[in-house]
């Protein structure tokens, strides 16, 4: 009976030889550990940061409120903000106050900052068309941010305290004919539509009113209530409407708010709408991918419940439109801000 044989590699001739060939297979051994371990460490990186793509984990994305804390916008937009961060598996989304410009401060903070990676975001409001026919600008714009998506718009009216003795618009606009610069209304601040929409009826009705400019419709709700101004231009603070403490004479919107039944609109006075919409923008040259992460993520958000019930409390309605038609809106809009500006007699020296 044969039995096998395993073949064995022949001895090295001499014990020299032995130890350099031992030696030589344990470099071989080193050398191929470490390439190993050089093409891992080259390598996981990359895919570690492929899978977490937009936004990476801990980094949390900053969303711009030009408005003072505590308004109807502030509000409206914090539950944006965290309806935005749970749409985006619970990331961390910080909204940071930047008051100013009659809200234009923040969509020129983010233009100038120059950053287009999607972490630094701001609402842009119409008044951010407004502002470079209104003084000196360092941006633009229309060329210096991307457009990505439209949330929603401002229901606006003009209020004044229930104790004040106009019942009506016609009532105030008489007196505001018979005591030009007596009557003195607030605003968050000159250049908003606001303020611009007010001096557009003054024009129209040939009164002359005082405006007191202030940095957010809480500010302005505070001193209509304490006599500093006769009335509020703004949405509406219903919950002082609706308890008797203050009085609607007009609404901004297209239609009559189901708040206001007995307000007219500006529509049926003089066949305008002022119900200024607002968005969300970031700085120009931004990557079309992240863009539409944060439109996808941003239109859900617009469908939660708590969203649109703060919405709902303080006057505003989705109104929506996606990156591309909000860039359009934007150019249109800087093109018609400019007309009224000139007719208005508000632009800025030259």
């Amino acid at each position: 009976m044969r039995t096998s044989k395993t073949r064995r590699r022949p001895a090295p001739a001499n014990p020299r030889a032995r130890a350099e060939n031992l030696e030589r297979r344990a470099w071989l051994r080193t050398m191929s550990r470490a390439a190993l371990a050089a093409g891992m460490a080259y390598t996981v990186p990359g895919l570690a940061q492929s899978r977490a793509g937009f936004p990476a984990p801990g980094r949390p994305i900053t969303l711009i409120c030009p408005w003072t804390a505590g308004g109807p916008t502030d509000a409206v937009f914090r539950a944006l903000a965290e309806a935005i961060g749970r749409t985006l598996g619970n990331h961390r989304i910080i909204v940071e106050n930047k008051a100013g410009a009659g809200g234009a401060l923040g969509a020129q903070y983010v233009a100038q900052q120059g950053n287009a990676d999607g972490y630094l975001l701001s609402q842009t409001p119409l008044g951010v068309f407004r502002l470079p026919f209104l003084t000196k600008t360092s941006f633009n714009p229309v060329t210096d941010l991307t457009y990505i998506i439209c949330v929603a718009g401002y229901n606006f009216g003009l209020s004044v305290r229930a104790d004040s003795p106009w019942k009506s618009w016609k009532d105030f606009v008489a007196d505001a004919r018979a005591n030009p610069d007596k009557i003195r209304y607030g605003s968050p601040g000159i250049g908003t539509t606001l303020h611009v929409t007010m001096e557009d009826l003054a024009q129209r009705e040939n009164v002359k009113w005082v405006h007191v400019p202030y940095k957010g419709s809480a500010q302005t709700q505070a001193a209509l209530l304490g006599g500093e101004v006769d009335a509020m231009a703004g949405t509406p603070p219903w919950g002082l409407v609706e308890s008797g403490k203050l009085r609607v004479l007009n609404t901004w919107s297209a239609s009559r708010p189901p708040r206001a039944p007995d307000a007219p609109t500006l529509k049926e006075l003089y066949g305008i709408v002022a119900n200024s919409p607002w968005g969300i923008a970031g700085p120009k040259g931004m990557d079309p991918k992240v863009v539409k992460i944060l439109h996808d993520a941003t239109r859900k958000a617009m469908d939660d419940a708590t969203f649109l019930r703060v919405l709902d409390n303080v006057g505003q309605a989705v109104y929506y439109m996606n990156g591309e038609t909000y860039a359009q809106f934007a150019r249109d809009a800087l093109q018609n801000e400019k007309e009224v500006v000139r007719r208005l007699g508000l632009a800025k020296a030259t």
